[in-house]
Order: C-alpha cells, then structure tokens, then sequence
C-alpha cells in the first residue's frame, strides 16, 4: 500500500501514503495542507494517484514542524515565503517568533491564574465536604452568582 516508484517526468514519486508514514503527517492533513495552497497540487499518475517528490516531503515536514511550534496557518504562509526569499529574513522570523513567544507566555499566565482560580475552588470544596455539605455546593453558588454580577 505504501509504495513508491520511479517516475522519469519527476524523479522519485511517492505515493500519499508513503508520504504520510515519512512526514509523520495523516493522509488528511497533507490532503487539508493542499487544499490550503501550502504545499503544491501533486501531479497524479495515469492511475489518479497523487505524486510527490522529495521536495514536497520537505514542505510538508517544515509546516508540520512550524505548526508543531504554535504557528497559524497564516503565519506558516509568511515563513514559507521567507524560506524561499532566501537571505534577509532573519530579522523577519526574529520578530515573529518574539510575538508567538509574547502569546505563549500570556496563555502562560492566563492559565496560572486558571489554575490559582481552580485551587480556591477546590478548597471551597474541600471545606464543604469536611462541614459535610447538605446545602448546595459552594462552588456551583459562586458560578451562578458571578454569572448574575456579570450581567
């Protein structure tokens, strides 16, 4: 199933699925990255199947890479143009890495006080349980109460 076969117009041509082991990506994924232009339409054998070489198993690992890291498909766009742009981009993809590492570090302490905010809840919960609640829970009345003072 996961073949691969000499082709004269490109070189090596890997099957779909060949690709997919290689790259560590799903069948969808590299047919979704397609359809959102960041690796090119493949040729196709005289049978359908989807072609790719050796470079497309490289574009295909690099966005897999770049989204690993947090990056949007947009932006995974823009580092592909600066891949091709060649010299000059350095201080381009220094900028943008300073801003994925800004959002990182914000979800960073959002989640630090969503989880402060989780102890105390579970605190609340714990001393309830040790008085052996037999009225509502505490916590549930806090929500509900936040939520009527929101609005």
């Amino acid at each position: 199933m996961y073949s691969w076969f000499v082709n004269t117009k490109l070189g090596i041509a890997l099957q779909i699925g060949t690709v997919a082991v290689r790259s560590g990506l799903t069948v969808d994924a590299i047919r979704f990255y397609e359809k959102q232009g960041l690796v090119a339409k493949p040729q196709r054998s005289s049978g359908g199947f989807r072609l790719y070489n050796e470079g497309d198993l490289d574009r295909l690992s690099f966005v897999s890479r770049a989204q690993a890291l947090g990056f949007s498909l947009v932006e995974i766009r823009e580092l592909l143009l600066l891949r091709n742009a060649g010299s000059g981009t350095c201080s381009h993809v220094h900028d943008l890495l300073n801003q994925k590492l800004t959002a990182v570090q914000q979800k960073i302490a959002d989640l630090r006080k969503l989880e402060s905010q989780l102890k105390d809840a579970r605190k609340r919960c714990d001393r309830s349980l040790a008085e052996e609640c037999t009225g509502s829970c505490p916590v549930i009345d806090e929500m509900a109460r936040s939520r009527k003072e929101a609005q």
